[in-house]
């Protein structure tokens, strides 16, 4: 069941082919999604048109919910394209994975640790800077070591365990449903009859991971949308 990862080294780093495959594949198919929505443009929406509309609206409504929309209006987009760009990713690898002499080309890039914990720390790197350009960096200071300044330590701690778990609870998720899938191939692999007994729980635990994978969509947009409103919103 453990397959080898395709890694090359240049100038004394190390990268994950596959990875950076899977990236592209869900970069490229999140900007057709967007183009083929936006290309012609009606009063009356139908189509992909009505779905990226519902799906802005579904965004606005999270932001709405965390801050105050004259602060969260401008990270509208930065929200609707975590949403569609994890939710793409995870949905990669459930249909199959593609394993060549023994490494693994195809999966979900939210399945590997460093993609989500890359993800998760942009996110936090990214709420620092919206919070220092919001409220300057004197008051955005103050703020951050309330109520005490020997508690910088603290913070700091905070700020790492906040992309730990941001990231970790979206890679713990979609590697776990795709080990399942695998070991439920495996026993569609032994005959017929396991073939047979194996259709069900495949079938069941699919959509259970279609499910999976929008909510732990849903919950890093949510998320994020919250770290932000920590930092921008005047009243927290």
């Amino acid at each position: 069941m453990h397959h080898e990862a395709p890694i090359v080294t240049f100038l004394g780093l190390q990268f994950n082919l596959a990875n950076i495959l899977m990236i592209t594949i869900a970069s490229v198919i999140v900007f057709l999604i967007a183009f083929l929505s936006t290309r012609r443009l009606a009063m009356k929406p139908t189509g992909m048109q009505n779905f990226m509309e519902w799906i802005m609206d579904f965004v606005k409504n999270i932001i709405n919910s965390t801050m105050d929309w004259k602060d969260g209006g401008r990270f509208h987009v930065l929200g609707i394209t975590i949403l569609l760009y994890i939710f793409v990713s995870n949905m990669l690898g459930l249909p199959f994975s593609i394993v060549v002499d023994g490494v693994l080309w195809w999966k979900s890039p939210t399945a590997d640790p460093a993609v989500t914990l890359t993800l998760a720390t942009l996110i936090v790197v990214l709420s620092q800077y919206y919070g220092v350009k919001a409220k300057g960096t004197g008051a955005y200071m103050r703020e951050f070591l309330k109520p005490f300044s020997f508690m910088l330590p603290i913070k700091i701690i905070e700020e790492f365990a906040n992309a730990l778990t941001l990231g970790l609870r979206l890679y713990g998720n979609i590697y776990a449903g795709e080990i399942l899938l695998t070991l439920i191939a495996g026993g569609m692999a032994t005959g017929f009859f396991g073939t047979i007994a194996a259709i069900v729980p495949m079938m069941a635990w699919q959509g259970f991971s279609i499910f999976v994978g929008a909510i732990q969509a849903y919950i890093f947009t949510m998320l994020t949308m919250v770290y932000l409103s920590h930092k921008v919103s005047h009243d927290h």
